[in-house]
């Protein structure tokens, strides 16, 4: 039986596609703190999710390395989904949400993840459990903690297990063609860290793991408590974010020179309008039918993924000019990144 973590052809084609498109959906993308990605150990990648597939898609791309991940159970239920989710080396996990009885099966999952660390193969998942677009954390789950204290328990002695927090941080949430900077953190040792708390016992020891990692992916967003003051403590942040978020552009360009751009080049996104109009309609339909604004970035990628291709990259251009066009238009409407 083929593991899930095996390379295999049609995946090593794919990957450079998928990571390649990634990069080209946003108008400015920046990746920080690659040199804090250990080579010495098993990797788990801990990101914030605050987007989605966009989110799991930013994790692949920070380099070329097939990664392994897991996403919410419900979406394996087709089969074909399962089957197209288990050859981009997604695996189900459930949730509390899904009963109880449910989650006694993510046994086989954490398995099946060890092995993936075992063999050298980054595991990427999401501890927060589910995606909210706001700039705090939501309570992480115990999962990531127990995947690292089995695979500690099997090959700790041989190799450390690191845990990297990843922060995300988007200028939209619901639109591509924007900024994305992805932070990556320091590595956490989780091997001497459960070395160093070996008189705690298990969910005490998981608790003082849980605090360590919050505190870590912290580090790495724009984090803003998440109480009745948030609006106003991210509006004093927006304004003076600390030096790593400063990369930021920002819009300060006139109406006026904003307006006559949009203008002049009036013409051009007419004429791209007309070439993709079979490609934006299809994908506004589909919009339509997700009630969930923040899955809208990842399904436009899937769309654009398999449709550019599909016309032998002759529609790109002209995609990627009306969404340049789009993302003007909205910073006429407000000229500063706001969220």
């Amino acid at each position: 039986m083929r593991n899930i973590h095996d390379e295999n052809r049609g995946y090593r084609i794919l990957l450079p596609l998928v990571n390649w498109m990634f990069r080209h959906s946003y108008r400015h993308l920046k990746y920080v703190g690659e040199e804090n990605i250990p080579q010495d150990g098993a990797i788990i990648f801990a990101p914030n999710h605050t987007n989605a597939l966009q989110d799991a898609l930013a994790v692949l791309s920070i380099n070329s390395e097939r990664k392994v991940f897991v996403a919410r159970a419900d979406i394996f239920r087709k089969p074909l989904f399962a089957k197209i989710l288990g050859f981009l080396k997604i695996m189900p996990i459930r949730r509390m949400r899904d009963g109880a009885s449910e989650v006694l099966k993510n046994d086989e999952t954490v398995e099946r993840a060890i092995d993936t660390l075992g063999e050298g193969v980054p595991f990427c998942i999401l501890p927060e459990g589910t995606h909210r677009t706001k700039h705090s954390l939501l309570p992480l789950g115990k999962g990531i903690f127990r995947i690292t204290l089995r695979a500690n328990e099997k090959f700790g002695k041989e190799k450390p297990i690191y845990i990297v927090p990843v922060g995300l941080e988007y200028s939209d949430w619901f639109h591509l063609w924007d900024t994305l900077i992805i932070n990556i953190g320091k590595p956490i040792n989780m091997t001497e860290f459960i070395a160093q708390h070996a008189d705690l016992e298990q969910p005490k020891l998981i608790l003082a793991m849980r605090e360590e990692l919050t505190n870590r992916m912290r580090e790495q967003i724009m984090w803003v408590p998440d109480d009745e003051n948030y609006e106003k403590n991210w509006e004093e942040l927006r304004k003076n974010p600390p030096r790593k978020f400063n990369w930021f552009p920002k819009h300060r360009m006139p109406k006026w020179l904003l307006l006559l751009m949009l203008i002049v080049l009036s013409p051009l996104f007419v004429l791209s309008g007309i070439i993709t109009l079979p490609l934006w309609v299809a994908w506004l339909i589909i919009r339509w039918a997700i009630k969930d604004p923040a899955f809208h970035n990842s399904v436009q990628f899937v769309w654009q993924l398999i449709i550019i291709p599909l016309t032998g990259f002759i529609a790109l251009p002209f995609w990627a000019f009306f969404q340049e066009y789009l993302y003007l238009a909205r910073k006429f409407q407000k000229p500063e990144e706001t969220k």
